[in-house]
């Protein structure tokens, strides 16, 4: 089974503030902002949900395909696909722009401000042709150019590939109707709480409706795990507890990533999220999207220590 990931590339540029935000902002003044934040240090990190999901794939023994577009700086991150044995075939680069950025401002009480630039995310991407020898794949529509998701998720309904859709920090460019349009038929819908509700705000449904248009909802919950919900009956999948949380800015693109993992081997949804959730423990341990070490050895000892021995 083929997987394919559809959704942003990014370079992440993380700062760090040595202060509160709270104290430079001033709310009587908020329709005049106008601040400066000194930061005392930045780091650049290979990002974007399809480029994070991906790379805990390839730390699970998968290859999947990434659908996306680059811009002309992409060099670094095409050198870190192929150490990751990740093709490049579906990426598409954009000649005179640049890769999409993310510049991320942290606080000391881990309050972000971040400014997003789309760069080539902004072009439509080359869709792979599902009736092309990829009808046996598995798709997830990650928040990316709009257009792709929309058009993507047509093409699974007419090849009928299963597909999750997944509009995250994309929600704020469509409309309802939309949104109604793009996740019909989806085999799983997933977001946080907070998108699940803004999700459903703009399309005026209720949990109902998103029920008729897929077969699965799976909201992450943070450190609290992941909720199951099939046709409404829920199951909290709890986080694996561990020792040192150093960074939970990735762990929903990792959840995504043992979940696929799980699908692939045809697994139960239940496991396929404890899978996902697993693979997560071992994102936060790290600072960064794709930093964290792990093998498939790794993760089945961790996977097997909670919830018991793994069948594949």
């Amino acid at each position: 089974m083929n997987i394919f990931i559809s959704g942003s590339l990014a370079y992440d540029r993380i700062m760090n503030f040595p202060g509160h935000f709270a104290d430079h902002i001033l709310p009587e003044k908020i329709h005049l902002l106008n601040v400066c934040f000194n930061i005392d240090s930045l780091v650049e990190k290979f990002g974007g949900t399809a480029g994070n999901i991906a790379y805990s794939l390839a730390a699970l023994g998968e290859k999947p395909f990434i659908v996306a577009t680059c811009g002309r700086d992409f060099s670094r991150y095409e050198k870190r696909l192929a150490e990751l044995q990740l093709s490049t075939r579906w990426i598409k680069q954009v000649p005179n722009v640049l890769t999409a950025g993310a510049y991320i401002t942290t606080d000391l009480d881990d309050n972000q401000i971040t400014a997003f630039n789309p760069g080539a995310m902004a072009f439509e991407a080359e869709l792979p042709p599902l009736d092309d020898g990829f009808s046996s794949s598995i798709i997830l529509i990650g928040p990316g150019n709009k257009t792709d998701m929309t058009n993507f998720a047509e093409n699974a309904r007419k090849a009928k590939v299963p597909f999750i859709f997944d509009p995250g920090q994309s929600l704020n460019i469509w409309t309802g109707p939309e949104l109604r349009a793009a996740v019909e038929g989806a085999l799983c819908f997933i977001s946080n709480d907070y998108e699940l509700s803004l999700f459903l705000q703009m399309t005026q449904w209720n949990m109902k409706n998103l029920y008729n248009a897929v077969d699965v909802v799976i909201t992450t919950m943070g450190p609290e795990g992941a909720i199951m919900d099939l046709k409404g009956e829920r199951t909290l999948i709890p986080a694996i507890p561990v020792e040192n949380v150093v960074d939970p800015t990735g762990a929903g693109d990792a959840f995504r990533a043992g979940l696929l993992k799980g699908l692939k081997l045809d697994l139960p949804w239940d496991i396929a999220c404890q899978l996902g959730v697993t693979i997560a423990s071992f994102s936060v341990e790290h600072y960064g999207t794709q930093e964290h070490q792990c093998d498939w050895e790794r993760f089945c000892k961790r996977y097997e220590k909670i919830f018991g021995q793994l069948v594949c």
